[in-house]
């Protein structure tokens, strides 16, 4: 039975769970993407239109596809909604290139593959996308379209490398994906690892069939049903190559094929066995031939096993693995491509995919685990792609400056420091992120008392002290005190800071390790808290033809220390073997409470413990099984140290399995939860769980949360999509708190501080253009985020009939519901006043106040038609009450408004700039009064001459010329506030001074002056007010003499139209 917390909140809870709350309401506060693009993620697939090579498409391991229409320069995301964002094919049908064919489930069996959900199809090129069956073969490395018959199309299923199961092998359609046919199977542990077709013949296939198996603890490639498979009839019959034919004996493991597509009787065969080596066939692939079986091949197998061939020469051979290497003799011989590392133009290794245009071998494309690159000249220059953001984060953390940065470890990228958002104009570039720490990035967790150092963590355990500002990192990788006792560390291992004492972390290896001093020394505080089983412990021989031996696979190991968060001493750990354990004496003493989590695997993954911020003894706990073929989601909730267990995520909840959790730290009944496929929030307690829609965030595995506890943004860590910030969820917070929210019009939330930052102009360039990585930026001013209920808009025949009849008081209220006003008062001084429509649809939007008050109009020759209250001066620190109104409708908050914190300010000088500021806001309010009355005594002057113009007699002739003469003068007094009229072409310069620039001059300095105003700006604020008085003592003086003289002279000819003239004065 799950707990309640009060009858009054389960009756909140049950009421918003049954009413329409949707996470599309979040389309103008949805999360923003921050990056970085510069470090990209793996790239699996790649394909062009051959006819309009601009249009490309990109798969990628767990950022779904891409689309760019430009040759490369911009590229936007075309598989958001899907189900899965795991792309391991793509294919154009070229004759239609509207048609998109996309094989889901990466084909590249390591230990952080992501899984797909069959194969998809477009008709729009990639505006829409239709799901075509094949759901449980889950990996697929390879989608061939027939070209004479594009309805007949071809999948290579790999398969799942962590299960034992018969959907794999080589499928076929010749319907357009309305029926499959399994046209080759071997066993139900080996899938099809690769699929070529004859250009020329789209009824020769080739196919590589792979027998592999993925444990958590192991892989092994290799076995008696790999090998290569011909086919003359479109797969409907096969011959399967032996050694007899020119092949390895024995078992084969991983095959590459590529075929020359000017000379198509010759075929590459990239061949794993008992010995490396790469065949190859000269008579279409009856006879094979060993060719090479030197290092220069490649290396890595399961992970990389690709080779091209040059279209125009069938001699250029490309072996796509760690490098690119590349062969002008057939294969006999390699050399490396392009470098990596110890050059200034670099290219990411790990290759994953390569394209070469079918017309032009000197143009080419290049997918790693870093990104994309192209080359127009044959790999002789390349051209990364910085704005594809599909970083792959395993962990996420944040720090405490101003901005804060987010911090975390990607997939073969290393650990990096960015920026949730910057004080610069335009948006988060990819030279704003810093790559802090090398190898693979795992857990980053900077210092709490200084940010500028910090924990980073690699593969194997291996964990340094960083310094970011001067890049002086050292390992502090923890060691055991006995010599011939071995330290098991995950690829992924655990790490913990205390929360009671800074100077101490935790560090895990199958024991927990305590530092007091920062990692300097370490010491352990447990025993072996896994199972320890010498059967999951054989990484050494882990690889099977192939070894690899990476750690990738280490087991038996710690995934999780979670210190307590209220109770010192007291941590959580977990294993990557499913055991759970805490102790309540800083090790002295572990319980396990494995046993008590009931409906969860013996054995389980557990990614994630997130100790209460609230009460001892209770924490979340996100486990995961997939690594065994379980997909199962598990999350739960202790509240007693572990000895019973509350289910919060089942299979009924979510699509996916499960990976992190968060609950916020103010109000437990809001929770985040992060899947394989996306990210769900909870506002009541994980009773219920809604999906993020597509449109606010994408499908992607969202590895881990954090909520920033200051600014209290959701901070969301994906596995394929880089980083991502829901700014401010105190919305969401009030929504978890009261459901009577969403039946109210209007509803202003507690806003964030909003703080009066000096911004800056971007770093590198002012101007990115189209092709540089702009992550979405925070904007300028205070953000207030608010709910508003529109009225639904009635039919064209309910109005009609509407209009017939006589409406009640209410229905005339309603109409009038067309927008919604903001006023900001400094006590019961009302400062500001705004307007906006009302959006059309109900949800949560952002209002940006720009910290100014109302302000005063400019003087000008012509009157203003904006009906918009201009701006004023900046409001000083301090505390403000906002008030929203909707109709009849109100709601109130305060905000606090705070100074830039990265600046020393006295409130003296604050308040020094202020007075100034109004001081010359009052100039500009007298000079557009004088400049305001003059250009209406020029316009009265202008509609008697108008009038007097049929008047031919000497008299009035007289008149007109005076009247004429006397606009002239009030032009020139004009003149005296904004200067001269020119209207000369070209940018013209009057350079003779007037009011509006000394008032000008003057604000420009002071506003400028954060830290208060100098005797500088002191002088220009009084050549401002003397070049005032001077102007108005000459206005006044004329409306005194010249003015009633003419007056009475128009007069005498006409009724007055006169308006009443006023005396002019600063005050």
């Amino acid at each position: 039975m799950r707990p309640i917390f009060s009858l009054f909140f389960l009756c909140c809870f049950l009421q918003l769970g049954a009413q329409d709350f949707s996470t599309t309401w979040l389309k103008e506060a949805a999360p923003r993407n921050i990056g970085p693009g510069g470090m990209s993620g793996r790239i699996t697939s790649i394909d062009v239109v051959n006819s309009d090579s601009d249009i490309m498409f990109v798969g990628t391991a767990s950022g779904g596809l891409w689309k760019s229409t430009s040759g490369g320069v911009t590229w936007k995301p075309v598989f958001n909604d899907q189900v899965t964002a795991s792309v391991g094919a793509v294919a154009i049908q070229q004759s239609n290139p509207d048609v998109i064919w996309v094989g889901t489930g990466e084909g590249n069996p390591r230990n952080s593959l992501n899984g797909g959900y069959g194969i998809f199809k477009s008709l729009d090129g990639g505006k829409s996308w239709k799901s075509m069956g094949l759901e449980k073969t889950r990996h697929i490395h390879r989608v061939l379209i027939d070209p004479t018959n594009p309805n007949i199309v071809y999948v290579a299923a790999i398969g799942s490398p962590w299960g034992v199961h018969p959907e794999r092998g080589v499928y076929k359609t010749i319907n357009g994906g309305k029926f499959w046919k399994k046209i080759l199977y071997v066993n139900d542990k080996t899938g099809a690892a690769d699929l070529v077709m004859d250009p020329s013949n789209p009824n020769k296939l080739v196919a590589a069939m792979w027998e592999h198996k993925r444990d958590p603890w192991f892989f092994k490639s290799g076995g008696s049903g790999s090998g290569l498979y011909v086919s003359f009839d479109g797969g409907e019959n096969w011959s399967e190559k032996t050694d007899e034919d020119g092949l390895p004996k024995g078992d084969l493991g991983r095959i590459g094929l590529a075929i020359a597509a000017n000379k198509t009787n010759i075929i590459y065969a990239l061949v794993e066995s008992k010995k490396n080596a790469l065949y190859k066939s000269e008579d279409g692939g009856f006879k094979w031939k060993k060719i090479n079986d030197k290092d220069d091949i490649g290396n890595r197998p399961f992970y990389y096993s690709d080779i091209a061939v040059d279209p125009q020469n069938e001699n250029r051979v490309f072996s796509v693995f760690t490098y690119v290497n590349v062969s002008q003799d057939g294969g006999k011989n390699f050399s490396q491509l392009m470098p990596a590392y110890g050059v200034t133009n670099g290219v990411h290794p790990d290759h994953h995919a390569w394209w070469i245009h079918p017309q032009d071998g000197s143009f080419m494309i290049d997918g790693n685990d870093g990104g994309l690159n192209i080359t127009h000249d044959g790999g002789k220059t390349w051209r990364f792609i910085g704005n594809i953001p599909v970083a792959q984060f395993y962990h996420i953390s944040v720090d405490n400056e101003f901005p804060y940065n987010v911090y975390g470890g990607m997939q073969d990228n290393g650990s990096w420091r960015g920026p949730a958002y910057v004080w610069k104009v335009q948006g988060i570039r990819n030279s704003y992120w810093q790559e802090i720490a090398f190898g693979d990035g795992f857990d980053v967790v900077p210092d709490l008392d200084d940010s500028r150092y910090g924990y980073a963590m690699s593969q194997q355990g291996y964990v340094s002290r960083y310094d970011w500002k001067t890049g002086n990192n050292y390992i502090i990788r923890p060691t055991h005190p006995e010599a011939d006792t071995r330290l098991r560390f995950n690829w992924n291992a655990a790490i913990g800071q205390d929360p009671f004492d800074n100077s101490t972390v935790y560090f895990g290896s199958q024991f927990v390790h305590v530092s007091k001093d920062k990692g300097q020394t370490w010491k352990v505080i447990s025993p072996d808290l896994t199972t320890n089983d010498p059967e999951k412990q054989k990484q050494s021989e882990s690889g099977g033809l192939t070894l690899d031996a990476t750690g990738a696979e280490n087991h038996c190991t710690l995934l999780v220390i979670e210190p307590s968060l209220v109770e010192k001493d007291m941590l959580w750990v977990a294993s990557d073997d499913g055991r759970v354990h805490f102790t309540q004496d800083a090790g002295s003493t572990w319980n396990e409470v494995t046993k008590n989590i009931k409906g969860f695997p013996k054995g389980s993954w557990i990614t994630q413990i997130k100790a209460s911020n609230k009460n001892k003894g209770e924490a979340l706990l996100v486990a995961n099984d997939y690594r065994r073929f379980n997909y199962t989601p598990y999350a739960y909730r202790t509240k007693n140290y572990g000895k019973t267990w509350e289910r919060i995520v089942d299979g009924g909840d979510v699509e996916n399995y499960t990976l992190s959790i968060v609950e916020d730290p103010i109000n437990p009944n809001l929770m985040f939860l992060g899947t394989d496929d996306g990210l769900y929030i909870s506002l009541n307690a994980g009773k219920q769980w809604d999906k993020f829609d597509a449109e606010i965030f994408p499908t992607v595995s969202v590895k881990d949360l954090v909520i920033h506890p200051r600014e209290h943004d959701l901070v969301i860590g994906t596995f394929g999509r880089a980083a991502w910030v829901l700014d401010d969820i105190r919305p969401l917070r009030a929504l978890a708190s009261s459901s009577s929210i969403i039946e109210k019009d209007v509803q202003l939330f507690e806003p964030p501080t909003a703080y009066l930052a000096a911004y800056q102009q971007p770093t590198g360039s002012r101007f990115g253009a189209d092709a540089m990585y702009q992550g979405t930026n925070r904007k300028y001013g205070a953000m207030l985020s608010y709910f508003v209920n529109p009225p639904v808009k009635k039919d064209k025949d309910s109005d009609k009939e509407e209009k017939a009849n006589d409406e009640d008081e209410a229905e005339k209220k309603e109409a009038k519901k067309d927008s919604l006003t903001l006023m900001v008062y400094d006590g019961e001084r009302l400062i500001r006043t705004l307007k906006k429509k009302i959006p059309k649809e109900k949800g949560i939007y952002r209002w940006y106040w720009y910290m100014d008050e109302k302000g005063v109009s400019r003087p000008r020759r012509k009157p203003s038609k904006s009906k918009r209250e201009p701006s004023g001066v900046q409001v000083k620190p301090g505390t403000y009450r906002l008030v929203m109104s909707f109709g009849d409708e109100q709601s109130e908050q305060t905000i606090e408004v705070k100074s830039d914190p990265r600046l020393t300010v006295d409130p003296a000088n604050i308040d020094a700039v202020y007075t100034a500021s109004k001081e010359l806001e009052g100039y500009t309010a007298a000079a557009a009064a004088a400049v305001k009355q003059l250009a209406e005594s020029k316009q009265t002057l202008t509609d008697y001459k108008k009038l007097f113009k049929e008047n031919k007699s000497d008299e009035m002739k007289t008149l007109l010329k005076e009247m004429k003469s006397q606009t002239k003068t009030i032009d020139s007094l004009i003149a005296l506030y904004i200067g001269k009229e020119d209207k000369r072409q070209g940018i013209v310069r009057n350079p003779e001074s007037n009011v509006l620039t000394r008032i000008r001059n003057a604000s420009r300095y002071t506003r400028s002056r954060q830290e208060g105003i100098t005797v500088t700006e002191n002088k220009l604020l009084q050549h401002a007010k003397e070049e005032l008085e001077v102007a108005i003592e000459q206005t006044n003086n004329y409306y005194k003499e010249v003015w009633p003289v003419l007056k009475s002279k128009i007069e005498a000819e006409d009724t007055s139209r006169f308006k009443e003239i006023q005396e002019l004065s600063i005050d």
